[in-house]
């Protein structure tokens, strides 16, 4: 897992720099030394120097300048050859043209296609499958407990869930579901060789390119078809460009999702006094969700970002070419933002303590509506149906998937009543 380039991986033997542990053994650990480092850490990505932003304010301002874009070619490791695609993490930055690639007027162009196929109306039509999803997979719960009684919430609610909502927006049947499950668990993991990492890539292309030339040919009321026939707003989407959406849609929608319900359920578990608030309706399931996206990002660091110029941020100066990681779980958790209680849990924390965990600026995350209804239905049908739900292990024993950018559990074993 180290990087190759020996220019590179100077940056670990750094004292000024964090390393961000691939094995994610300590998060909480992690977390905290990323903020006491400042509002701008050196850190160590698997041998590749960068930096992160790891306060609310200070990612509010990056998150918006203009000096800050998403293309490759601005990050001078990758155009002096250090990083190259040998590196593990290069998939989540050289993924091909989308929204999540380019900047500016190319960005608004890609990104007004697929708002138009992710409206509000769009979302509250789809509700009701949501529920019925909801509900068959409580029942799918129901029956694939053990004779111990205990089921993984993970493998049997939380994940599937998902992925069922987004391959109905997508048009994809449902026989495809855990083939593209698995090969994002794949993609992610760090413990996949870089080879087999390239070749799921090819391969989740391949089925993206498929997909569309399928809906090209015979469009149908999902939202591939509507990326691909959307008109407004000037030029249509090449192959290409639909392809790319997808493909990074699909992977921060449903992992998001599966991290903001597991880590909800984990939470209210641990502080059994804030369930009964909400069980008994004194406080809503949105406060619920947004302390948890708050506390527990489901996204831990997202790469990167590249400066065009010299960025001054306080004391600190990002310089031309540098690469910027945002690292939203710090930022979560940051004292400036939500007090001196900020690593509490508290659903009745005052609103004014608004996150962002979904980003800011321009390129906030297209799906965050859609997570939010998911969970919305999810988390109340959860517990509606299983309010003596509880953790079948020690809240310690549960482990977390090798995954740096995702903050996600290898499994969640539970006792239903």
């Amino acid at each position: 897992m180290n990087c190759p380039h020996a220019e590179a991986a100077q940056a670990g033997r750094n004292p000024g720099v964090i390393t961000i542990d691939p094995m994610v053994q300590d998060l909480d650990g992690e977390t905290v030394r990323l903020r006491d480092a400042g509002a701008l850490a050196r850190i160590d990505l698997l041998g590749v120097p960068a930096w992160t932003v790891t306060r609310h304010a200070e990612a509010r301002q990056l998150l918006v300048d203009p000096r800050l874009v998403k293309d490759i070619d601005a990050w001078g490791l990758w155009r002096s050859g250090v990083v190259t695609r040998a590196w593990p993490l290069i998939g989540m930055i050289d993924a091909g043209r989308s929204m999540f690639t380019v900047d500016g007027a190319e960005h608004r162009r890609l990104r007004t296609k697929t708002s138009q196929a992710l409206t509000p109306r769009r979302l509250e039509a789809i509700r009701p499958a949501i529920e019925k999803f909801t509900a068959e997979l409580l029942d799918a719960l129901d029956a694939a407990q053990g004779e111990d009684g205990v089921v993984d919430l993970k493998a049997v609610f939380a994940q599937p869930l998902p992925m069922k909502v987004v391959g109905m927006l997508m048009g994809v049947d449902e026989s495809q579901h855990a083939m593209l499950t698995r090969q994002y668990k794949a993609f992610f993991s760090m413990l996949t060789p870089q080879d087999e990492r390239l070749s799921l890539l090819a391969e989740l292309d391949v089925f993206y390119t498929d997909l569309v030339r399928e809906k090209t040919a015979r469009p149908t009321d999902d939202l591939t078809s509507a990326l691909i026939l959307a008109e407004e707003g000037g030029e249509p989407l090449t192959e290409e460009e639909v392809v790319g959406n997808l493909k990074a849609m699909v992977a921060a929608g449903h992992e998001t999702t599966i991290g903001l319900v597991l880590n909800a359920v984990r939470a209210l578990l641990a502080h059994p006094d804030q369930l009964r608030l909400v069980l008994d309706g004194e406080i809503g399931w949105d406060a619920v969700i947004e302390e948890t996206l708050r506390w527990d990002t489901p996204t831990t660091h997202l790469l990167m970002r590249f400066a065009t110029e010299d960025i001054a941020v306080g004391d600190e100066v990002i310089r031309k070419g540098e690469g910027v990681v945002i690292s939203y779980r710090a930022i979560g958790r940051d004292f400036e933002q939500h007090g001196p209680d900020a690593d509490a849990f508290d659903i009745t924390r005052p609103t004014r303590n608004r996150h962002m965990t979904f980003g800011h600026g321009p390129h906030i995350c297209p799906g965050a509506a859609l997570s939010r209804v998911e969970a919305g239905i999810a988390l109340p049908a959860l517990f509606a149906r299983f309010p003596g739900l509880r953790l079948a292990v020690p809240d310690e024993e549960i482990t977390r998937l090798p995954v740096m950018t995702q903050n996600d559990t290898a499994a969640f074993p539970v006792i239903l009543a």
